[in-house]
């Protein structure tokens, strides 16, 4: 049979173009399809901060944190919490990821030009017992260029395929079918989108001009998740994190639908762990938004009082930056889908980072005198664009405007001045001697013991309610959509899974469709860092197999 070509990708995102530049280092024939505008390669990684998970890296030994493979192995088996039987990928995949995460992931990055930021963050940071969940020291490693810097390496091998003769890029591609024509899977059936100029990330036109039936020896999932359709996440939610929100943001586009899901799983790929999904409790409104229901996630130092709908503190330990899911599981199970943040200037100015690339233009344009002058503001040009644009933020003096403002923005007025005075006020009597019984202020002087924390995470304890602080600031925060942690289920050669156990012929997944690896590497809670090299891993690994297989 003479095929199109020897492996066809599905998906131009960040695993995608690992894949597809790994096969072209073999000397394959690759057909890349998107059913996006050319201008969205890199999918959502382009989006991303561009953090990464490393163990024992030299910006950790330079900033004195000790770290190993077994205390990461500990810190990943304690956070996924693997528990079923379809857990033996996954469970097989996490191993695999940490010993990468702890010796040839940053060099084999680095070899291709990744750099990266010298300050090591501390991200999910647990709060649990050492057996639980959360990341025991500092492994966030944010990718000088964050996402657009790490996707770059990847689309320019995959360009150099392309003027090699070896990479067809089919963009407005959308896969509809997979089938068989003799014993294994080797033919994509679909249909041809209209052009389009819309910029990255904005809907583009779902208007049919033709039809493509394309064939080859292997086929390569890459299509992402389902976060950006919230129907499916509804339809997916679990009962362990309470009743479904009625009402959420997307930190992802909306043609991230999950579509490709269930025609894989047609063609007799067995999907797992659907139910386990990674959204942020962080989430505002974008006051300038690239597509529908867009949001941002704030990355939060850990000082900020952080309150449920009603105005009570949420328990020991959901404070900023320790647990997401666990703070998502307490929120929706107050009867409401927001939270609030009280803080002040200080606070804000020191604490407050947004995810994502273009929320970070001196990160992401590589600027040294950008990032030094985000250092010696009082407030970061992006974050204060929130505050004077944002309709999350309330900015006042004094707390009486500040509860007007915070009630003013919500369907019912629920706090209370003096039940939130009498919360700060004794949040503020706790910060004046070393001693305390207050968790969070102990976890703020403990962040602080960190070099990376005291130099551009964490405030100075100070009282929230000290007019020097100020002014005081509320933040309405809401539930943000972002990731699909289980997936399509691979052995570790990214081969697809039945229902039976055996491969299904010809086809490989990596990336988010794969659950990030094995049909969810992540268990139940991420350790952060880990959806991108998730996906570079995986995609690695399929592209290396399927360039095996097809030699």
């Amino acid at each position: 049979m003479a095929y199109d070509a020897d492996v066809i990708v599905i998906g131009a995102g960040l695993a995608g173009l690992a894949a597809t530049a790994e096969l072209v280092d073999a000397g394959r024939k690759v057909i890349l399809l998107d059913q996006e505008p050319e201008q969205s390669i890199g999918g959502q990684a382009h989006w991303s901060f561009g953090g990464l998970f490393f163990v024992d890296s030299p910006e950790q030994r330079r900033m004195r944190i000790k770290d190993n493979h077994a205390l990461a192995l500990q810190d990943w088996m304690g956070t996924a919490a693997f528990d079923r039987p379809e857990d033996h990928w996954p469970r097989q995949w996490a191993e695999a990821y940490v010993d990468f995460a702890a010796g040839e992931k940053r060099p084999w990055l680095h070899g291709q030009g990744v750099r990266f930021f010298p300050v090591v963050g501390w991200a999910e940071r647990g709060g649990y017992d050492a057996n639980g969940h959360g990341n025991s020291v500092p492994r966030f490693h944010i990718t000088w260029g964050t996402g657009p810097g790490l996707v770059a390496p990847f689309e320019r091998r995959v360009r150099e395929g392309v003027a090699r003769g070896l990479v067809e890029l089919r963009f407005r591609h959308r896969v509809t079918g997979l089938s068989r024509s003799a014993g294994s899977v080797d033919t994509v059936t679909g249909e041809v989108l209209e052009p389009s100029g819309i910029e990255r990330g904005q809907a583009s036109s779902r208007t049919v001009t033709g039809a493509f039936e394309l064939t080859a020896q292997a086929v390569i999932v890459t299509s992402g998740g389902i976060g950006g359709n919230h129907d499916l996440v509804r339809a997916n939610w679990p009962e362990r994190l309470g009743t479904p929100p009625e009402r959420m943001i997307s930190g992802v586009p909306a043609h991230v639908d999950g579509a490709m899901l269930g025609i894989a799983e047609e063609t007799g790929a067995r999907l797992i762990n659907r139910d386990r999904m990674w959204h942020y409790t962080e989430g505002i409104q974008n006051w300038n938004p690239i597509w529908d229901k867009h949001g941002i996630r704030i990355l939060p130092g850990p000082s900020s009082l952080w309150l449920d709908a009603r105005g009570n503190r949420l328990p020991v330990p959901l404070f900023p930056g320790f647990d997401t899911l666990g703070t998502l599981e307490h929120i929706m199970k107050t009867g409401y889908d927001y939270t609030w943040f009280v803080l002040d200037q200080k606070i804000i100015g020191k604490e407050f980072a947004l995810s994502g690339s273009e929320q970070n233009p001196d990160l992401t344009g590589k600027s040294i005198r950008g990032v030094i002058g985000r250092a010696r503001a009082d407030v970061a040009a992006p974050v204060k664009a929130f505050m004077d644009q944002g309709v999350d933020f309330v900015v006042e003096k004094d707390l009486g405007a500040l509860v007007r403002g915070m009630n003013a923005i919500t369907d019912k007025p629920l706090i209370d001045e003096a039940a939130l005075r009498r919360e700060i006020v004794a949040r503020d009597r706790e910060v004046a001697n070393p001693f305390t019984k207050d968790l969070q202020v102990m976890s703020i002087r403990g962040a602080r013991n960190y070099l990376g924390d005291k130099l551009i995470r964490t405030a100075p304890l100070h009282r929230i309610l000290d007019p020097a602080a100020g002014p005081l600031i509320a933040v309405r925060l809401n539930i943000l959509t972002r990731k699909t942690l289980g997936g399509l289920e691979t052995d570790l050669s990214s081969r697809v899974l039945t229902e039976g156990g055996e491969p299904l012929e010809g086809v490989y997944a990596a990336g988010e469709a794969a659950g990030f690896g094995g049909g969810g590497v992540h268990g139940y809670r991420s350790l952060e860092g880990t959806f991108l090299g998730g996906c570079l891993f995986s995609g690695r690994t399929a592209g290396r197999a399927a360039a095996k297989a097809v030699g």
